[in-house]
C-alpha cells in the first residue's frame, strides 16, 4: 500500500481553521472549519482555500466544494454519518483521527496508520 501511495498522485484534504500549513490545527468538525488544507501525496501544502460551504454561510456541501478541488483523501477529527457516505458516492476516502496537527494527521496515513472511516466513526452527536 504505501509504495502504491508514492506511485499515484492525490490531492489530501484536512478542515483547518486558519492557513499556517503543517502546523495548523485540525478544526474539531470538517464541515464547520474556516479552511480546507490541501496536500499532496509527499505532504507538501499545495492549495489552502476558504470554507464556503453551506455550513459557513456559503453555498453547497463540504464534500462537494473539497471534490471540485480535487479530493481524493479527507483527513480529519469528526464527521456526520451522512458526510461520510456523500464523501464515498464522491470517491474521497475518508480517515478519522484524534491528533492535533495537519502534519501528525498526514504522517499517520503515510505510514499506514489510519483505517478508513465507516458510519460507525461518525461523530456521537451526528447519529441520532
Amino acid at each position: 500500500m504505501e509504495n502504491l501511495k508514492k506511485l499515484i498522485k492525490m490531492k489530501i484534504v484536512i478542515p483547518t481553521d486558519s492557513k499556517k500549513g503543517l502546523d495548523d490545527q485540525i478544526a474539531e468538525h470538517f464541515g464547520r472549519c474556516l479552511t480546507y488544507t490541501f496536500l499532496n501525496e509527499k505532504g507538501e501544502v499545495i492549495e489552502i482555500i476558504d470554507n464556503i460551504s453551506e455550513h459557513s454561510g456559503g453555498i453547497g456541501l463540504p464534500p462537494k466544494l473539497m471534490k471540485e478541488h480535487g479530493a481524493d483523501v479527507l483527513l480529519c477529527k469528526g464527521i456526520g454519518p451522512r458526510a461520510i457516505n456523500l464523501c464515498k458516492e464522491l470517491e474521497i476516502d475518508v480517515y478519522v483521527y484524534q491528533v492535533d496537527t495537519v502534519k501528525e494527521i498526514f504522517n499517520l496515513w503515510q505510514n499506514n496508520k489510519l483505517k478508513k472511516a465507516g458510519e460507525e466513526d461518525a461523530c456521537e452527536e451526528h447519529k441520532t
